[in-house]
């Protein structure tokens, strides 16, 4: 009774395990975004992420909301020091979202300042 206990147990762990794996290095889509940068903040009680909105339109009709990785020091870096300016950035989006990891399924991998093709900035 015990061993049939454990399997289950094991069976369990593993597909929880594999299910988690898929989910964070199986990307669904991956490109690039253009806009005005809104937003970057790091939110949460217990678990802090770092989320961010990107206007695509001149009216805001249209935001990108997005989350970055604690480990992407250089792209939040980036993001806090082109705030308010066009930038171009660079996503993967995931099958779901990683509640520790962000709020959202696209997470910022790249961020470039652009020329804005509204304002000339």
């Amino acid at each position: 009774m015990k061993k049939i206990i454990f399997l289950i147990v094991l069976a369990t762990t593993l597909c929880f395990g594999a299910y988690c794996a898929f989910i964070y290095y199986v990307p669904y889509s991956e490109g690039v975004r253009s806009g005005e940068l809104i937003k970057i903040s790091r939110k949460g009680v217990l678990m802090k992420t770092w989320e961010g909105e990107v206007s695509q339109g001149i009216s805001g009709a249209q935001i990108f909301k997005f989350s970055v990785e604690d480990g992407e020091k250089k792209v939040i870096d980036d993001l806090q020091k082109f705030q308010g300016n066009y930038v171009k950035i660079y996503y993967k989006e995931r099958y779901k979202h990683i509640s520790w990891l962000g709020d959202t399924n696209y997470f910022i991998t790249k961020v470039e300042k652009e020329k804005s093709p509204h304002f000339g900035k």
